[in-house]
């Protein structure tokens, strides 16, 4: 994460997101968050990547969510949330 991008691979689903609820710092400290790796998310993925948008605000910051494919986008429409979540 030297870059400043934090990037996460694989499913972003409920099993998943308390380990990478921990690494809730890292991920998106540098304002950026790559999901290129990420092959699909569920609710609990997004309740993730709000987490992350939430924590980079207190900071002064707006997270950028890049590569996110479209089953991501279209869950984050469903509910709402691409008005909230910053996909690029």
């Amino acid at each position: 994460m030297t870059t400043g991008q934090g990037a996460l691979q694989g499913e972003l689903n409920f099993t998943r997101v308390p380990q990478l609820l921990a690494q809730a710092e890292a991920l998106g400290a540098g304002g950026t968050l790559d999901l290129g790796g990420v092959s699909n998310a569920d609710s609990a993925g997004l309740a993730l990547l709000l987490e992350l948008s939430r924590r980079s605000k207190v900071r002064g910051k707006h997270l950028s969510i890049n590569g996110a494919n479209e089953q991501i986008v279209r869950l984050a429409r469903f509910f709402g949330l691409d008005k909230i979540l910053r996909f690029e």
